[in-house]
């Protein structure tokens, strides 16, 4: 079995978030990047998962430019047999999902996966726009994949429940939380890392097809106020009058 895992960079969640004086660039200066969880806690390990029982490879792909090589490399010491990097910064989500369907169109991959969004844009719009690309099935936010012959059966989060779908490889699916377990990487693998290939790949022409106008931060929180349960006066104006929710 082929598996190929879409992997994405992402600030540390405990990044300091700011941007440049014109306000459309990232200030990346003191950032440290992680893999991003959703595609490493569970889309890799799922794929992980499917090739220690049925045998095959695991590859894993990113755009992104070298200072990416850190993550890659970490999705091999995992258990990743392969890793491909095609060497663009992504302009937006289009340009991201066309590098990966230019490179995986012609490798029969049976199952293509990516966590369901990246933590810092939170967009969800990769694993869309690589399956109609591809014009494979999408099936978003699975919990669960179990595999037989050539068909897939997925667990899909909906709204107040589960929905369980079957559908036929190959397929494009984006992992939540339950596909499966974390895994740590252990000395044996880093060690192994270092020796299993990255190929390093050339970017596609590709339009952007969105224009940025500028990044703007949240208002910052304000401070805790704590009030006191037979204060009832008090908590009614905090309602009525700042909060106006009566």
């Amino acid at each position: 079995m082929k598996l190929l895992v879409c992997i994405s960079k992402t600030p540390d969640t405990t990044s300091k978030i700011s941007f440049d004086s014109t306000g459309t660039k990232f200030n990346e200066e003191g950032i440290q990047y992680i893999l991003n969880p959703y595609d490493e806690w569970y889309a890799l390990v799922r794929a992980i998962e499917l090739k220690e029982k049925f045998g095959g490879e695991v590859h894993v792909i990113h755009v992104g430019g070298s200072s990416s090589d850190m993550v890659i490399r970490k999705a091999l010491a995992i258990g990743a047999d392969a890793a491909f990097r095609v060497d663009i910064d992504p302009k937006d989500s289009f340009h991201t999902a066309t590098q990966i369907a230019n490179f995986a169109k012609a490798k029969d991959y049976q199952v293509v996966l990516l966590g369901k969004e990246t933590i810092d844009h939170n967009a969800s719009e990769v694993g869309p726009m690589l399956a109609a690309i591809l014009d494979l099935p999408f099936l978003s936010y699975a919990n669960k994949l179990e595999i037989n012959d050539s068909t897939a059966t997925v667990q899909i989060e909906v709204e107040g429940g589960v929905e369980v779908v079957e559908v036929q490889l190959p397929i494009v699916l984006s992992a939540a939380k339950g596909l499966a377990e974390q895994r740590i990487p252990n000395m044996k693998g880093i060690m192994d890392a270092k020796k299993k290939p990255l190929e390093i790949l050339q970017a596609v022409e590709c339009e952007s097809r969105i224009q940025l106008v500028n990044y703007i931060l949240p208002p910052a929180k304000t401070q805790v106020e704590m009030v006191a349960p037979e204060n009832i006066d008090r908590l009614v104006s905090i309602l009525r009058d700042e909060l106006k929710l009566i």
